[in-house]
């Protein structure tokens, strides 16, 4: 059983004051205070330091809360297990392009054994990583960028991210230019998914961004910009796989550029995954 003072730094580093952490554990500050104490006292590692009116959390703090929240996804775990139940609960992340275009057959089998159950969400990098941390989710499957000093991660397969455009469209099956690039309509992802991470880390090595386009069109649904790119809107960016899910769609790189990204398996940092990752994936994903 996680000891109750863990469940407290916990709060704190998610929240990082101790007004609110009182608050959340409804507790006195001066008893969130003595909890910390205790366990500095018990590693012999300040946790937090608090300089310039902010709280911070030390290496020690960090190396903890990995720790902590790698035990907390574990008991949980392991009281499935002891309450003996009869469905195995599987709880995953997807970003959007390996949800909707990826993961049905990986789905399929798993579901073929009346013994598993699945809840499956599909939302952006960002969204994801912080469900991971509140252990909302077992492991998350994304295209994104995320920090691998935090997270533990499987690489599951590379692929090309591409421009998509009308079949029709001067662009297709060309290489083109920054400068051709920036004359036209961009339909992009929202703040947090991966794929807008990438078009703007790819744009910032030439010194430009997303509102150097002469028009810029923003949706979260990856069905809505497709149809949009196929009806002659505007040009975007996205995974090879989901390019090639759409006869009526040409794509186009850019000039110079090969652009391959990682799908991975992302959970906690020190939490064992391998027998759930394995459930859904096989035990060839290791």
């Amino acid at each position: 059983m996680i000891d109750y003072r863990i469940k407290t730094f916990l709060t704190l580093c998610d929240c990082m004051s101790y007004r609110r952490t009182a608050e959340l554990c409804h507790l006195s500050q001066p008893a969130v205070t003595q909890q910390i104490q205790y366990l500095e006292r018990l590693y012999g590692r300040r946790l937090f330091t608090y300089e310039n009116h902010r709280l911070t959390k030390t290496e020690g703090g960090l190396i903890l809360e990995h720790h902590a929240r790698a035990a907390l996804q574990q008991e949980g775990a392991l009281r499935e297990k002891l309450e003996g139940k009869e469905m195995s609960v599987l709880r995953v992340g997807a970003t959007k392009t390996i949800g909707d275009y990826f993961l049905e057959e990986y789905v399929c089998r798993f579901l073929e054994d009346g013994r598993n159950a699945l809840t499956l969400i599909v939302d952006n990098t960002e969204h994801l990583l912080k469900s991971l941390v509140e252990n909302e989710l077992d492991f998350a499957v994304i295209e994104g960028f995320f920090d691998k000093d935090s997270f533990e991660n499987i690489l599951l397969r590379r692929e090309p991210f591409v421009g998509i455009c009308r079949r029709d469209h001067p662009f297709a099956g060309r290489e083109v230019t920054i400068e051709e690039l920036l004359r036209e309509t961009v339909i992009y992802r929202e703040s947090g998914s991966g794929t807008r991470a990438i078009l703007e880390r790819l744009l910032s090595g030439y010194n430009e961004s997303l509102q150097r386009f002469r028009r810029q069109i923003c949706i979260s649904s990856f069905r809505l910009i497709m149809d949009l790119v196929r009806r002659g809107f505007g040009i975007s960016f996205v995974y090879n796989i989901l390019a090639d899910s759409d006869p009526e769609l040409a794509k186009f790189t850019i000039a110079g550029e090969t652009v391959v990204r990682e799908f991975n398996i992302v959970y906690l940092k020190y939490a064992d995954m391998r027998e759930k990752v394995a459930s859904l994936f096989g035990p060839e994903s290791f």
